[in-house]
């Protein structure tokens, strides 16, 4: 293979994660970030970040091999035993560990730790971190290298990475369309600090005004995930704590305890879909390839799973050509496959016709009951490791 220096724009989780992976293979690796963190300072912080995300077991793998997971597990980390989906009553669809005789489904773990979790590892692999002033200017890419040009500075490689999220400069720059939409309504997070037992249970709940979710951090934290018109969510933001308090307690009606209301911030939502995950010299990882709904958690894990795959994908072929084409290949349509999945578990319950709910609770229950298939969903939700 001839990739020996790659760039990597983007030092997020999954730019993080690729960039470790992909030194861990003998190559040189330089990752483009604008906001540099001191990932010491991060997992030795107290202050507890909003943003959360449910790896699932193939994530725990990749991380464990990065040498990120035994920073994480001694850190703010909370297992998660069950998965429950419902709309009418509780336990209509519940996925529990022990079905397949696992310890666990997953961990939900703050995304900052995550990705400081990652940088630590940097100077073990010798992977260089830079901060370009504004942001990039030109992509050149010709058969024998790409060159990424800012206003005072070049970068010069045999491949650039694209991990710069769903606003993609680079991908904008390789003339990559994408194609998808902004949903209707919006998210909002809600940090809280829970009167109750270490929970681990993870449950969302569908309503006709969009799906709630419980998930439970480590102890005493917990994140509540409220889809709604962006309107009404941005109102609500407005409210002092008791009030927006108030509303959560008339909105979310099975929570194990009483809570303490500390922090709520409220996030777009968009699908997306790169027409293309490859040029020439040229990979779209994670966001910058596909944004999804956040319905099941699923988006860092897409993003992970893109990272072994291109790993792996340089491992078993003899050219960058070959590599990035066999990568594309085993990525996108899988990809897509969830995207899909998981709009139409969305678009289908966010109503209330009459006929549409008493089908949806029918699938609920019968889903519940199909035990061979419903291991294999588990399985899958799993990343396809028990």
């Amino acid at each position: 293979m001839s990739v020996k220096q790659v760039l990597i724009v983007g030092g997020g989780m999954v730019g993080a994660a690729c960039a470790i992976k992909l030194a861990k293979q003998g190559m040189q690796v330089c990752v483009i970030e604008q906001q540099v963190i001191d990932p010491q300072a991060i997992l030795q912080s107290e202050q507890v970040d909003i943003r959360v995300s449910a790896i699932n077991r193939f994530s725990e793998q990749l991380l464990d091999e990065l040498g990120a997971m035994p920073a994480l597990r001694q850190n703010r980390i909370a297992p998660y035993t069950q998965l429950e989906a419902y709309e009418d009553k509780p336990e209509q669809l519940l996925f529990d560990c022990q079905e397949l005789g696992a310890s666990h489904l997953g961990h939900l773990v703050e995304n900052k730790l995550i990705q400081a979790a990652l940088w630590a590892q940097f100077d073990q692999y010798d992977i260089k971190v830079c901060s370009p002033e504004g942001q990039a200017q030109q992509l050149l890419q010709t058969p024998q290298g790409a060159t990424l040009v800012y206003e005072h500075e070049q970068f010069v490689c045999d491949l650039i990475i694209a991990a710069d999220g769903g606003r993609s400069r680079i991908r904008q720059l390789a003339g990559i369309g994408v194609t998808g939409w902004q949903y209707q309504q919006q998210c909002m997070g809600i940090l809280i600090k829970l009167d109750a037992p270490q929970q681990t249970k993870t449950w969302q709940q569908f309503k006709p005004s969009g799906p709630i979710a419980f998930l439970p951090m480590q102890y005493p934290y917990a994140n509540l995930i409220w889809y709604d018109e962006g309107i009404k969510l941005k109102a609500m933001q407005q409210l002092d704590k008791d009030a927006l308090k108030a509303k959560v307690i008339e909105h979310f009606f099975a929570l194990p305890g009483e809570f303490e209301l500390v922090s709520s911030a409220v996030f777009p939502l968009a699908r997306q879909h790169a027409n293309t995950y490859v040029g020439q010299r040229l990979a779209l990882i994670g966001d910058a390839a596909h944004t999804i709904n956040p319905l099941a958690g699923q988006g860092v894990n897409l993003g992970f799973k893109d990272v072994v795959a291109l790993a792996q994908a340089f491992e078993e072929t003899d050219t960058l050509e070959a590599a990035l084409k066999r990568y594309q290949g085993q990525r996108r349509g899988e990809n897509l496959l969830m995207m899909t999945m998981m709009d139409a578990c969305y678009f289908g319950f966010s109503n209330s016709v009459t006929p549409l709910k008493r089908l949806r609770n029918l699938a609920l229950s019968a889903a519940n009951k199909a035990g061979p298939l419903k291991r294999q969903v588990l399985k899958h939700a799993m990343g396809g490791i028990t």
